[in-house]
């Protein structure tokens, strides 16, 4: 029976395949249109998972999406997205118009792999060795995984770092640093790095599920690493019946709580989505996404985000039975779109680091981080060539706002020519009624972390 499903998934998913080659996507990019924003046109035969395809894309090259029109009816997919540069400004780059058209153009859109490493250049992927972390978040924590990596040898290529509701899910890309950037391939070496990490992530709690480490080649074939952190940390809300509709907390860094509504229309078949919340980057690419990976297809959508609030409205239907969500599934996808939402939001102060990349330099920072009792609740580490390429999001351990004193600190001990607070950041504010709490507050911190790694024996001394 297996053999047999598939042999018919292989005759799908070629039958698929023909029919795209007889209808190439046709891509046009017309900046005559729209006075404010450039449109990108993409009509092509319709396949499941097109339209996050196409929003991958557009999010990679680090555009703005400020509206959208959906329309994959029948068999054929027609969407229109108008977008902007990162400044804001209408796409005049020939290079960028090159890439739009050659990724989703004929030969390109469904037939490419979604697989694209975080910050790393292509022609390096293969030679990396990809760690996945799941764990209960906690201040220092990223520090500690960061110095047992270091440790081992191993040079940290390129990761990223979310944390939601107490958890936290990391990809970490490295390469062996006695093997002149090559992968890890010795299996009893790997053994001991995923080892020594669940042992990290565990910390004190003697719960084995509550943390996991996973390590594969990146010659394997895997998906996009943001969406493969939303596969994480949902994964990680359904092991941990992570419930919390969102009581009593913000949706990070001061954001209001996103609106969202699942609700039923049996009149057309379908289930209609509406999505309202503060507008941030890639926000459309975080809803299109956790709407296909629970395996939802959307037939026709509206995306409105010129302001500071964005505006979703979709309609779709379940993949395999085609028809509407039941209550319960309506229930399941409300929370987990509003988990989506959430856990990319950037809680803290921004803290960008661009300097010569050398073996150990991401253990050092976040040691100093944690010495200072800064906690880092979101990271992007990225190495273009020689050059590291590193944002930090960063709170106190307590997760207040970090202050003026803590953050000069960090820039003396680092160099201030190499760490910058980033310009969309707002100016750091002191806790009202903790003036030198900070401090304390650290060194505790600091000791419990360093008792931590010498009891491992990645330090010599924890005085």
């Amino acid at each position: 029976m297996m053999a047999c499903g598939s042999r018919s998934s292989e005759m799908v998913d070629e039958f698929e395949k023909l029919v795209i080659r007889m209808n190439p996507p046709r891509v046009t990019v017309d900046n005559a249109s729209d006075m404010t924003a450039t449109l990108v046109k993409v009509d092509s035969a319709n396949k499941y998972g097109t339209l996050l395809e196409v929003v991958q894309v557009l999010t990679d090259l680090k555009l703005t999406i400020k509206r959208a029109y959906i329309s994959s009816d029948g068999e054929w997919f027609m969407d229109v997205f108008h977008v902007v540069d990162q400044e804001g400004n209408k796409l005049y780059d020939g290079q960028v118009i090159d890439r739009i058209e050659q990724s989703l153009g004929a030969g390109s859109l469904s037939f490419r792999g979604t697989d694209r490493c975080v910050g790393v250049e292509a022609e390096a992927e293969a030679a990396q060795t990809v760690i996945e972390l799941v764990g209960r978040d906690r201040p220092g924590l990223l520090s500690e995984v960061f110095a047992v990596l270091t440790n081992l040898r191993c040079n940290i290529a390129a990761s990223e770092v979310w944390t939601h509701d107490g958890r936290m899910a990391a990809l970490v890309y490295v390469t062996d640093a006695d093997n002149d950037g090559g992968g890890i391939e010795d299996p009893d070496r790997l053994d001991k790095v995923k080892r020594l990490l669940r042992h990290v992530l565990r910390g004190s709690s003697r719960d084995k599920k509550s943390a996991r480490a996973a390590i594969s080649s990146r010659a394997v074939a895997a998906p996009h690493a943001q969406r493969r952190l939303h596969q994480m940390m949902r994964a990680d809300d359904g092991n941990n019946n992570n419930n919390n509709n969102g009581e009593g907390c913000d949706g990070g860094g001061g954001r209001s709580l996103p609106v969202v509504a699942v609700e039923d229309c049996a009149e057309r078949g379908y289930t209609l989505v509406n999505v309202r919340c503060q507008d941030r980057p890639k926000l459309l690419f975080d809803t299109v996404c956790t709407l296909t990976d629970m395996q939802y297809v959307v037939f026709h959508g509206t995306v409105i985000a010129e302001g500071s609030e964005a505006y979703q409205e979709f309609y779709i239907r379940h993949l395999y039975d085609g028809t509407a969500a039941s209550d319960e599934d309506r229930e399941q996808l409300r929370r987990g779109l509003e988990a989506a939402i959430q856990r990319r939001n950037t809680e803290g102060l921004g803290l960008e680091l661009c300097c010569e990349d050398r073996v150990g330099l991401l253990s050092d920072v976040t040691r100093i981080f944690r010495e200072h009792g800064l906690s880092v609740t979101h990271a992007e580490v990225e190495t273009r060539g020689e050059q590291a390429a590193n944002v930090f999001y960063v709170t106190t351990s307590s997760g207040l706002p970090v202050q003026a004193q803590a953050v000069e600190a960090v820039r003396a001990e680092i160099g201030d020519e190499v760490l910058f607070v980033r310009e969309d950041a707002a100016a750091p504010k002191s806790p009202p009624g903790r003036d030198g709490g900070g401090r304390s507050l650290g060194n505790m911190i600091r000791s419990r972390s360093e008792k931590f790694l010498f009891n491992l024996g990645l330090i010599r001394s924890c005085s």
